[in-house]
């Protein structure tokens, strides 16, 4: 198996339920010599099912920033029959990363943009609102000065740029509340963890909010996750690199759990049809059904679409 990540951990237990995964199997029909790319491996559910598909001449190519997650998937790929290459990088750099490994193209692919349950509930780098722990939401490993953290948001962002980020990325109609509460509670002391951020934002929000089924603080982790980790451009990077990587009549498919990332890749989709490029598998997209919905809450808000490429653009 080669791997870009020289680290090594025993931690290879995932906590992860893959969503849609029949589903995705379903649009992508792998086969058994398919280069098949899971650009985010989370804890390896979906990358693990593809492998069931490959053969010994099928390739593997999985992505994930987070080191853990790596460590988790090489331990879940560790008796396949296909060849592995995990790469220790964000997806936006597929292109570069195929190219250096000598990777020709991809037949099939998925985007999975939702957080692993291994990133929410065992990071601790302050993902989750159900969890105590500091202001990070860092995938990367490496945090220097330069990175950009929740905590450095919250605690020395404007008022304004920080409700922007709450309502635009996080869909929050009470951001102005919240981004006023965060700067006033930061006046008297730093805002550093998971706990007292939710405890500004309950606070912030109308009574009525705080009975709801979800915790108020729902939205405005949601918009300090994308915005720490630059989800929306990372997406739009790769979708306009994608068509220049793919073998004809490849299969890529995308998970997206945000209204915004849902819109990002409906309206590429829609492009790359007018451009004769290719069309789109299904009309409108696959959600879970009510059952998987119950066995697992986070799958909710899942929506899968996948588009086959007739032509692709290497030469263009």
């Amino acid at each position: 198996m080669q791997s870009s990540s020289g680290s090594t951990s025993t931690n290879t237990i995932t906590r992860h339920v893959p969503v849609l995964l029949q589903e995705v199997l379903e649009v992508l029909n792998i086969q058994e010599d398919d280069v098949v790319l899971d650009a985010t491996l989370g804890g390896g559910g979906h990358a693990k099912a593809f492998t069931q598909h490959l053969g010994k001449s099928g390739h593997l190519i999985g992505f994930d920033v987070d080191s853990g997650a790596l460590a988790r998937a090489r331990g879940q790929l560790s008796d396949v029959k296909p060849q592995v290459t995990l790469i220790h990088d964000n997806f936006r750099s597929v292109s570069a990363k195929l190219s250096e490994y000598g990777i020709q193209g991809i037949d099939k692919a998925l985007f999975d943009l939702g957080w692993s349950s291994d990133q929410l509930e065992v990071s601790g780098r302050g993902f989750s609102f159900e969890r105590e722990e500091l202001l990070q939401m860092t995938l990367s490993d490496s945090v220097t000065e330069e990175t950009l953290t929740a905590l450095e948001i919250i605690n020395t962002w404007q008022e304004e740029s920080i409700a922007d980020i709450l309502y635009g990325w996080g869909g929050e109609r009470f951001s102005r509340r919240i981004a006023r509460a965060i700067v006033a509670a930061r006046k008297e002391s730093p805002i550093e963890t998971t706990s007292q951020l939710v405890e500004i934002v309950t606070r912030a929000v109308p009574a009525a909010q705080r009975r709801g089924k979800r915790n108020p603080a729902t939205k405005t982790f949601q918009a300090l996750r994308i915005a720490v980790n630059d989800g929306l451009g990372a997406l739009k990077d790769t979708l306009q690199a994608l068509p220049h990587i793919i073998h004809d009549r490849a299969v890529v498919a995308f998970l997206t759990f945000h209204s915004l990332e849902d819109k990002v890749v409906k309206e590429t989709f829609r492009t790359w049809a007018k451009e004769g490029i290719g069309s789109m598998v299904t009309k409108k997209p696959i959600s879970p059904s009510a059952l998987e919905v119950r066995q697992n809450p986070r799958s909710r808000s899942a929506k899968l679409r996948a588009f086959t490429f007739t032509h692709y653009a290497k030469d263009n």
